[in-house]
């Protein structure tokens, strides 16, 4: 009779702790909510339950539905610390919260080393900031997460300690510690990466099978009202892909970071829509084998988050490949690949909106694939969220190549983000190559002229074409006189190495 009467009450109590009103991981004490903006509030409760958020002198009410809740709130300024208040048959309190900057930071390794791996750690004084947080999401790789996305998010908000900091993301912490010092206002840094992952494990079942659309793409960039009544008719397609794309593991909880929208099922989708500034993005080592298919994937993914945020078209702040002395791996794509995967990456800051790109030419090591120099990149991040998410008057990005004048024998190129002036930093520019109509690439010879670089070569009368930094491991130096570096380019259209079958 004994352990009748125990079952009952362990039944008893399951259904209690199912009906009591949680919320998902990303709610908890610490944590910093975004300022000027409607917040997101939601989480889970039985059918029918009535709850309540209050924060501030605002309050929200609510019936959940098919066990989720969500509300809005006001747009709050910024400051703290602050209760949040979730009231249902049960009662939450999250203390110390903070209203400030939100950023979303993602991508794989390099966006994971930890600032106690960063070449500059010796060098920052007091690491401890109260007024800087940090969230990061469970890395985990669960079966569940292969077919559907994932509801809720684990772990919490944590205080940026010393110790907590260097166990942070290098490049996250010199990002939002350069905001913190700028702004004035509490930072919180969530962190979504994960080692190793290629872009289709970051991007939803839809967001991949709307990927190869360019007439499509194009559309949302000039109407995103057609795009999505022209993206409904994808619908057959988006579900075909699912089933394709999802696969079964052959052991329960087999699966890798490479599965197909994986991360984004567990480690993107239980976030959404935590209400946020932007996105910062290290990631497409892992690309390197297909690098030209990144030209679609990474401008769809950039769209697809930010149709799934309901944010608009927020700030999409990324990295680009540093420098490595690529081997004949193919795991990172071969000899010559990482330059295409560069181009895609500047390809896409030149046709998807409100985006900027950190150039690190200066800032790899030619044997190591996780360069240390961290603090350039993280510093490069915040120039740019300076510029577009909080509209100072800043240059924030080196030299952009614009456009090719042929003229006989030289090559002249012109270039955005270089009103302040040009410069070759110590010494005589170098990194340019020349093509003629035989689109064979020699070395050039390059001056800075005004706002415009010549480039010609003795052995090319007839010039078409010219690269710069076209190398896996570039030596490149030319700047703009605001202390940014010049992005690698092409000019030509030619076929590339990753474009033949991919």
């Amino acid at each position: 009779m004994r352990k009748y009467i125990f079952a009952g009450l362990l039944s008893a109590l399951a259904a209690l702790s199912f009906a009591e009103v949680s919320v998902s991981g990303i709610f908890s004490e610490n944590m910093v909510l975004q300022q000027g903006k409607e917040l997101n509030i939601w989480g889970f409760a039985e059918n029918g339950e009535s709850v309540t958020v209050s924060f501030l002198e605002n309050k929200a009410a609510t019936t959940a539905k098919d066990g989720v809740w969500a509300v809005k709130l006001p747009p709050a300024k910024a400051g703290g610390p602050f209760t949040l208040k979730i009231s249902g048959t049960n009662t939450l309190e999250f203390k110390n919260v903070l209203v400030g900057e939100v950023w979303f930071c993602s991508g794989q390794s390099n966006m994971g080393v930890p600032l106690s791996g960063s070449a500059e750690v010796a060098e920052i004084k007091n690491i401890e900031n109260p007024l800087i947080r940090f969230y990061k999401p469970p890395s985990s790789l669960k079966a569940d997460a292969i077919t559907k996305p994932l509801e809720k998010a684990g772990s919490a908000w944590s205080l940026c300690t010393e110790s907590g900091a260097k166990s942070f993301s290098a490049v996250a912490y010199y990002f939002g510690a350069e905001l913190q010092k700028e702004l004035k206002v509490p930072v919180g840094l969530i962190l979504s990466f994960y080692s190793g992952s290629p872009i289709e494990s970051w991007m939803s079942a839809e967001a991949l099978s709307l990927s190869g659309e360019d007439k499509l793409n194009e559309i949302y960039e000039t109407n995103p009202k057609e795009y999505l009544e022209k993206a409904a008719t994808f619908k057959q397609k988006v579900m075909a892909a699912r089933k394709l794309l999802a696969g079964k593991p052959k052991k329960k909880g087999e699966a890798s970071s490479w599965t197909p929208s994986i991360l984004y099922n567990s480690m993107v989708n239980p976030l959404l829509p935590y209400t946020i500034q932007g996105v910062i993005w290290y990631q497409g080592e892992s690309n390197g084998s297909k690098a030209y298919a990144y030209r679609e994937k990474f401008p769809e993914l950039i769209r697809s988050w930010r149709r799934d945020w309901g944010q608009g078209d927020f700030p999409f702040l990324f990295v680009q490949l540093a420098p490595w002395q690529i081997t004949s791996d193919l795991a990172y794509g071969g000899i010559g690949t990482w330059a295409e995967l560069r181009d895609a990456q500047l390809f896409t800051l030149k046709t998807v909106k409100n985006t900027a790109m950190a150039v690190t030419v200066d800032a790899g090591d030619r044997a190591n694939i996780h360069p240390t120099r961290k603090k350039p990149v993280g510093e490069r991040l915040a120039a740019a969220a300076k510029a577009l998410a909080y509209g100072k008057p800043i240059e924030y990005m080196g030299p952009v190549y614009d456009k090719i004048e042929i003229k006989g024998s030289n090559a002249i190129i012109s270039f955005t983000h270089s009103a302040g002036g040009l410069i070759a930093k110590d010494g005589a520019l170098k990194g340019f190559t020349i093509a003629g109509t035989d689109k064979k690439f020699v070395p050039a010879q390059a001056e800075i002229t005004g706002n415009t670089v010549v480039v010609s070569s003795s052995e090319v009368a007839s010039p078409v074409a010219v690269r710069y930094g076209w190398e896996d491991y570039p030596e490149v130096n030319l700047w703009n006189k605001d202390g940014f570096p010049a992005s690698p380019f092409r000019t030509d259209n030619f076929t590339l190495i990753t474009q033949k079958g991919h």
